[in-house]
């Protein structure tokens, strides 16, 4: 008797207000045998709001190697496992995307709970052209590795959307004047919670 292979479910959680979260994605983060998530005190908190009792498990930069042989090995056994992120669609700017690509390579079938999404929400109320843009995530911590990549952007044309931490807006900020010049922007912080910036 050959057991089947289970599914990863790629599912998105709320960027702040616990509201902004799919009945689908409640269904399934019950459903599941396992959640993978980077911040067990921040997916808790989620959790709990929707009395879901899922075991969690930690899945995160720093031992994504060990923990996706893991999970992989969970669903090679059947298992249906979530991925989830601190906040927002899981996959974008985190290790969940090698997760996801290790899957596929093994022939583990792959369900997307579409939801919140950081770099569209910013997109959406910054009034910036959002016909043609490009993500670009976080730039390289180190200044000179981030000047060059800023100015291989320089002639870009579309609306580029970036990542930063709070302790390096203000460079990031001073560097992006110098070198993309008179250029519209928006910074947007704590998107859906109570001290919303834009």
């Amino acid at each position: 008797m050959t057991m089947s292979t289970g599914t990863l479910y790629v599912v998105a959680t709320p960027l702040g207000n616990l509201e902004d979260i799919t009945l689908r994605a409640i269904r399934v983060l019950r459903e599941v045998s396992v959640i993978a998530c980077e911040d067990t005190r921040r997916t808790v908190k989620i959790l709990n709001r929707y009395e879901v009792r899922t075991t969690l498990f930690i899945f995160h930069e720093y031992n994504k190697v060990r923990a996706g042989l893991s999970i992989l090995r969970r669903l090679r056994d059947g298992e249906n496992v979530a991925l989830v992120s601190d906040a927002g669609t899981p996959a974008i700017s985190d290790p969940g995307y090698e997760l996801v690509r290790e899957a596929i390579g093994g022939g583990v079938p792959i369900e997307v709970v579409p939801g919140p999404s950081a770099l569209i929400a910013a997109l959406v109320v910054s009034g910036l052209p959002t016909d043609h843009f490009t993500f670009e995530g976080f730039l390289p911590a180190r200044r000179e590795k981030r000047r060059k990549a800023m100015q291989n952007l320089a002639t870009e044309k579309r609306t580029m959307i970036f990542y930063e931490s709070p302790q390096r807006v203000t460079s990031f900020l001073r560097e992006a004047a110098e070198i993309f010049g008179d250029r519209r922007a928006c910074v947007v912080r704590e998107l859906t919670k109570i001290h919303e910036e834009i």
